[in-house]
């Protein structure tokens, strides 16, 4: 991940020593992503990918399911909201032939931030590079750069993840009750109303 300044490493608006990663369940505001978890049948259709894809992915470490992972025969992976976001960007940029290894040093980068910095985030890529932008600004200098780049606005991904994990089954994670076409823009509502009290 770099930043619009061509920068490797680092990312725009952010010092090293501010901005480190944290845990991804660390933060207070994201403690209620976790209450509901998805299958990876359900993750797949959400976000456009195949189970083997969703395999592999696990397997290597690239995506790896933040609430359940498998342990052993029988046992099945749970994904977060934030798992199937970071899924769905991870299909768009194989789609734009970004490199793996830059897809991983993104999707590193996008676990470490809080769900409310991904709703407003736009990453951008020239193919070989995936860089941040936060304002617009960055986003004209990237362009003014005369390279061929791309974006993908993480909001536009989320509402996507949201309407399809709307008509789709969820798993309660305390009981394992399973939640049939849980809406979870219901509760990431109810987490903003919360937090606004």
């Amino acid at each position: 991940m770099s930043s619009g300044d061509g920068a490797a490493g680092g990312l725009p608006g952010r010092s090293p020593g501010g901005s480190g990663p944290y845990p991804l369940h660390g933060s207070a505001t994201d403690a209620t992503t976790d209450v509901i978890g998805y299958r990876g049948p359900t993750a797949c259709a959400a976000a456009g990918i195949t189970y083997r894809q969703l395999d592999y992915w696990a397997r290597t470490g690239l995506v790896e399911p933040s609430v359940r992972p498998a342990y052993g025969s029988g046992t099945q992976r749970l994904y977060s909201f934030r798992d199937v976001v970071v899924l769905k960007i991870v299909k768009r940029f194989l789609d734009t032939g970004v490199a793996l290894q830059n897809i991983r040093a993104a999707v590193q980068h996008l676990q470490g931030r809080g769900l409310d910095d991904l709703e407003r985030m736009t990453l951008m890529s020239d193919g070989a590079t995936v860089y941040e932008c936060s304002s617009p600004d960055e986003v004209v200098d990237l362009l003014q750069g005369g390279q061929g780049i791309f974006g993908i606005a993480v909001g536009v991904v989320w509402r996507d993840v949201e309407a399809a994990l709307s008509q789709l089954h969820g798993e309660r994670v305390d009981t394992g009750e399973t939640l049939v076409r849980h809406n979870p823009a219901d509760e990431l509502a109810r987490r903003r109303r919360d937090k606004a009290v």
